[in-house]
């Protein structure tokens, strides 16, 4: 039996828990927790009592926020501006740790019309910051959260402003319109809320608290570059976003006697305090609007939606805080984008042309840049990451510039080299030819053109045109004295040839007639230079030139094999083919008249 009870009593207890929520919740005039931090007071949480608060709100919605250091007053002021007593508005701590953890808001809203529209306005009260216990990052949180959901965002600052003051709430714009690019997209811009800067003192002489902020936002002098100096003003420009949606505002202490605030009535407090808070609760009326993400003003439903996706973006990212330079944080993505850089650089195959080199340089750099856009934190802080990766990136790229260089040099060198030495070979050819010199020259010349790239080639292009062009003007000099003694040794040499050799007396007669020919006619009507100029001998030069090269046969290189063979087969057929086919040649020969002598008279 105790087994079938079971069901029945758990059933029991969820709906007395139900029931017990439901009668909770139903009571929306007091204060419920929106958003909550986790144990670690690193991340932030939704709380449902909250989010039960906001979502029945149907008209589009303005929110005002107040943010400060913890202590400083914050609840009670969101209860003096929703005139209620500290017990029945927000909760106010009157010890030292703080009273107000996370994000809470008023469960009632106001009604305001605005431009004609009814507005439902919800207060926000945040944990103030600098309290022991949590981190830096956590504060930035609530500070950049705060900065998101508000319409209105009321700095609450004790005297006067610190420098630390201006860094966290530049930090926390930053955070804000980072996170708020994540979720929206880069493109959208960031609709910033309207920035009030509420001084509580008690001393009204003197500077006003406008005069006051403005000072403290002025840029700071810096004619020696000094990088502090540098590094306050830039915390100062990225306040630029808030732009002229930011007014100041001073509030007397309310009584001397802070701890008995929340027992004291407004006869009670301090007259000029009650005068201006009342001027206060006019101005914050006065510049409400309703919150607009991408041109839409809000309900609750979207509200919270809003709320949901830039908390998950806050809890998910990894943010520095504003006791580290945000350019510290950035310094392991510029490392990771500068290695990317280097790694695609150092797959090209060096050396190659520049334009060729400084294209792959750009296409590398733009994708380092979109992978750091892609990563890195901040947009206005960052640019000096920004300038220090693209520092990097051109130091790299001034080392591949010189590995080009060298690389190229060596290349073209080695070309130059090779050209050179052939240039060199052709000088001393055996049998001189103008053809096989002109297609050295050429294939050098393309070959070079083709294999020599990179910043060197230009000026090994100019000592090579140089020193070819040498070369061909000694060649060419050299060439028709060398032709000229060829000739003459080519023709003695057939006389002995077609004389004792093959006793060929045509062979003979025409190697007679081109040895008289180059010795004596043209000594006796040309002298040795118009002789070059003769047709007679272009001719010559022409038919040289067809026997000896072609692209065919190098007689140049073949020669001493080509004689070789002739000289075996002469041999062979003087030894053996008059034993085969007797001695009768179609050409004319020279006769043995030794068998005539000694044949016998017949009778």
């Amino acid at each position: 039996m105790e087994i079938s009870h079971r069901p029945f009593v758990l059933l029991l207890l969820s709906l007395c828990l139900f029931l017990q929520t439901s009668l909770s919740i139903d009571n929306f005039h007091q204060a419920f927790p929106i958003v909550e931090p986790d144990p670690n007071h690193t991340k932030l949480r939704l709380s449902r009592e909250g989010l039960e608060a906001i979502s029945r709100i149907t008209t589009p919605i303005a929110a005002v926020a107040v943010i400060g250091p913890y202590r400083s007053g914050k609840s009670f002021l969101l209860n003096q501006l929703l005139s209620l007593s500290c017990y029945e508005g927000f909760g106010v701590g009157h010890m030292r740790d703080t009273k107000t953890k996370g994000i809470w808001v008023w469960g009632t809203p106001l009604e305001l019309e605005i431009d004609g529209v009814k507005t439902s306005i919800i207060y926000l009260d945040t944990e103030g910051f600098e309290s022991v216990g949590k981190s830096n990052v956590y504060d930035d949180r609530i500070f950049a959260l705060a900065t998101v959901m508000s319409s209105v965002l009321i700095y609450n600052l004790p005297e006067t402003i610190r420098e630390a003051d201006i860094s966290r709430l530049s930090f926390a714009v930053e955070l804000a319109e980072e996170f708020y690019g994540r979720v929206k997209g880069q493109d959208v811009a960031f609709e910033p809320s309207k920035l009030l800067w509420l001084i509580q003192r008690d001393f009204l002489q003197g500077k006003s608290v406008k005069e006051m902020v403005d000072e403290a936002l002025r840029h700071v002098p810096n004619e020696d570059g000094n990088k502090n100096i540098d590094q306050v003003n830039q915390i100062r420009d990225s306040l630029a976003i808030m732009g002229d949606n930011s007014t100041a505002f001073s509030l007397p202490q309310p009584h001397l006697m802070r701890t008995k605030l929340c027992d004291l009535k407004d006869e009670d407090l301090d007259s000029t305090y009650v005068e201006r808070r009342d001027q206060l609760k006019k101005l914050v009326a006065s510049i409400l609007r309703p919150k607009i993400v991408q041109g839409k003003a809000l309900n609750g439903k979207e509200f919270i939606s809003f709320l949901e996706q830039i908390l998950d973006a806050l809890n998910k990212g990894e943010i520095p805080s504003t006791g580290s330079l945000v350019e510290v944080f950035n310094k392991d993505i510029v490392e990771r984008c500068v290695k990317q850089y280097h790694e695609r650089m150092v797959n090209l195959r060096l050396p190659m042309p520049e334009e060729h080199l400084q294209s792959a340089h750009e296409t590398a750099h733009d994708e380092a840049l979109k992978a750091f856009d892609a990563q890195h934190f901040g947009r206005q802080h960052a640019k000096k990451s920004v300038d220090q990766l693209d520092e990097q990136m051109q130091e790299v790229f001034k080392n591949f510039v010189l590995a080009n260089e060298y690389q190229s040099s060596k290349l073209c060198e080695a070309l130059y080299t090779k050209c050179e030495d052939d240039m060199d070979h052709l000088q001393s050819l055996r049998l001189p030819s103008m053809a096989k010199f002109n297609a050295g020259f050429m294939y050098c010349n393309q070959s070079f053109e083709h294999q020599c790239v990179g910043p060197s080639k230009q000026n090994y292009e100019q000592r090579l045109t140089k020193m070819m062009g040498k070369a061909r003007s000694m060649f060419i000099k050299e060439y028709n004295n060398r032709l000229f003694n060829w000739l003459v040794a080519f023709a003695l040499v057939m006389v002995i040839v077609g004389r004792f050799i093959i006793k060929f007396i045509l062979l003979e007669m025409a190697a007679w007639i081109l040895f008289i020919f180059l010795e004596t006619y043209t000594r006796m009507f040309w002298t040795a230079e118009s002789l070059y100029y003769n047709p007679v001998w272009h001719f010559i030069v022409g038919t040289w030139e067809t026997v000896v090269y072609s692209p065919v046969l190098d007689l140049d290189r073949w020669a001493i094999p080509i004689v070789c063979i002739i000289a075996l087969f002469v041999l062979y057929w003087r030894c053996y083919g008059k034993r085969k086919h007797g001695s009768s040649w179609l050409l004319p020969m020279y006769n043995s008249q030794k068998n005539g002598r000694n044949r016998e008279r017949s009778e």
